[in-house]
């Protein structure tokens, strides 16, 4: 698998986490130190941190929330350091569109460490309406 794959399927797996409530598989790529900022502009610091509000977030407000997310770019800075550009789209809970626009982007910094690709930083940002 490429390393653009990789990033890919990392992506997926994030989705898929999103999408089933899932915050153990959201964050399965997770550097121990990553850092995120939300849709809602807080940082999150730390895989416990992060972990902590992905649980309550799915176990509330985002319960019944469900999106499809589309990778539109991936940049290696360096062979060893990616950046991925997505967007993510409302989806019903059987997979049909709800808008035709993306409602947030996200960039993803990551990270080659020991062969395997991390997520380090990841910055979410609601788009207007």
């Amino acid at each position: 698998m490429s390393d653009i794959e990789e990033i890919k399927q990392i992506i997926a797996d994030v989705e898929r986490g999103f999408n089933t409530n899932d915050a153990a598989l959201m964050n399965k790529h997770l550097a121990p130190d990553a850092a995120v900022v939300n849709v809602v502009g807080a940082r999150l610091a730390g895989l416990a941190e992060i972990m902590a509000s992905s649980e309550q977030g799915l176990a509330g407000p985002l319960r019944d929330q469900y999106a499809r997310y589309v990778v539109r770019d991936v940049r290696f800075v360096r062979p060893d350091v990616a950046l991925a550009y997505k967007e993510a789209y409302a989806i019903t809970a059987d997979g049909g569109p709800i808008d035709s626009d993306h409602t947030m982007c996200a960039l993803y910094v990551l990270v080659k460490d020991d062969g395997r690709w991390l997520i380090t930083a990841r910055q979410n940002t609601l788009v207007p309406r």
